[in-house]
């Protein structure tokens, strides 16, 4: 099952939480207190060439008489609806660049280039997601009611056709995340209020037509002749946008490493202790700057888990001090390439589609579901090794690090034997 007690998971005390927490806080007041004028500028440079590449990609098609140009300008638009998705619209709100109080680029104000309206978003993901990060049956992203992603959910028919609705998930991704918070689902099963539903499914609907009309009727209708051509653009150009957010978004939640936990680790639960659930639940992937500033910097999902209202471009420089961070507390630092996180993904999805007795790992040690139990008959050694450490004067503890490379050790040997 899932984690229940967060702190033995991570091999840490109380006191190692609490002294944690206030470094990683100490962290965010350098970062809000250096905030400034080269910041202001890389966004209104990103924002400036974003609108660039979206109005010369519209430009291009409006005259994609010829297959050259019906690529150059899907490939342009493509480009601008991700940048716009990810870097701008995710992070700004996020309240990201609230700080800055310009009244066009705040939270309270932005609205994106997608389906999804705003202001579902802003509760399904700051709030619940961000506050929920991986809680069992509290946070809704895991899976997104749709996939099995954890043991901890039992098998039901419908998920022996998850592979197939994956792929139907990431092709449709800003469908899927605009009807996230409508949990339509609950109101027809009378569990969610009338007055509340009936005004989020009217705000739902006049945003798909809206996005509807501009990409199917607006820009179709102006390219003239070329009419056609604009609307697969179009069509083309979201697909990839919604390809994309999906890769980006899965390989920083459900990749090896990417814990989940039960709701009994809210009870009670510290400051020091979020932080440390979003360290472990989450998940990094390796990138150069240019896939960095595609992701919306979500490449660095651990650092923007534990700072969701910090600057994005401030992420790498952070990802620094939280590596040295989780060296001194021996702590996982869960990344790897793309391709490799998403192909652990991947698995996950398809092996779940299984009922658990195909399955060969038990629920407390699998690479998609762990817990405490993992490491039963190892923490008595841990202990042991802790104090020999803190008796030799060394302040690297002997903590959940180590001891993952224990578990893999043992199963390594008992495999040869």
């Amino acid at each position: 099952m899932a984690i229940t007690d967060i702190n033995e998971y991570a091999h840490l005390t109380e006191a190692d939480v609490e002294a944690l927490g206030a470094e990683l806080d100490a962290l965010r007041r350098e970062i809000e207190s250096d905030r400034g004028v080269r910041d202001a500028r890389y966004l209104r440079r990103t924002i400036a060439a974003q609108r660039i590449l979206e109005v010369g990609g519209r430009l291009t098609l409006l005259g994609s008489r010829n297959r050259g140009f019906w690529l150059a300008g899907t490939a342009m638009l493509s480009v601008a609806k991700i940048i716009e998705n990810m870097e701008l619209g995710h992070n700004v709100m996020h309240g990201q660049w609230d700080w800055m109080n310009d009244p066009e680029i705040h939270s309270t104000s932005w609205e994106w280039d997608m389906v999804c309206a705003s202001e579902h978003w802003k509760h399904s993901h700051n709030y619940i997601h961000h506050k929920y990060t991986n809680v069992i049956n509290m946070d809704h992203d895991v899976g997104y009611r749709l996939l099995r992603v954890t043991r901890d959910e039992p098998w039901q028919w419908k998920h022996a056709t998850q592979p197939l609705a994956n792929l139907l998930l990431a092709a449709t991704f800003e469908w899927g995340i605009g009807l996230h918070d409508l949990e339509i689902k609950e109101y027809l099963a009378g569990n969610k209020p009338k007055e509340i539903a009936v005004p989020q499914i009217k705000s739902f609907g006049r945003k798909v037509a809206r996005q509807l009309a501009k990409d199917f009727v607006i820009f179709p209708l102006l390219s003239g002749k070329a009419a056609r051509r604009t609307l697969t653009a179009n069509l083309t150009a979201n697909v990839i946008r919604n390809f994309w957010a999906y890769v980006v978004i899965f390989c920083g939640h459900f990749p090896d490493g990417a814990e989940k936990f039960t709701e009994e680790t809210l009870v009670d639960e510290t400051h020091g202790q979020w932080y440390l659930r979003q360290m472990l639940g989450t998940a990094n992937f390796k990138a150069g700057p240019a896939m960095a500033f595609m992701s919306g910097n979500l490449c660095y999902q651990i650092e923007h888990h534990l700072y969701p209202d910090l600057p994005s471009n401030r992420y790498a420089e952070i990802g620094v001090r939280i590596r040295e961070l989780c060296e001194k507390y021996d702590l996982p630092y869960t990344t790897g390439s793309l391709s490799g996180q998403y192909w652990q993904t991947f698995r996950t999805i398809s092996k779940l589609s299984l009922p658990d007795r195909f399955l060969t790992a038990t629920a407390d040690d699998a690479p998609e579901t762990a817990s405490e139990k993992k490491f039963t008959g190892l923490r008595a050694a841990a202990t042991v090794r802790g104090k020999q450490l803190a008796a030799a004067g060394e302040e690297k503890r002997a903590g959940l690090k180590t001891a993952i490379a224990e578990v893999a050790a043992k199963r390594k040997a008992l495999r040869a034997s």
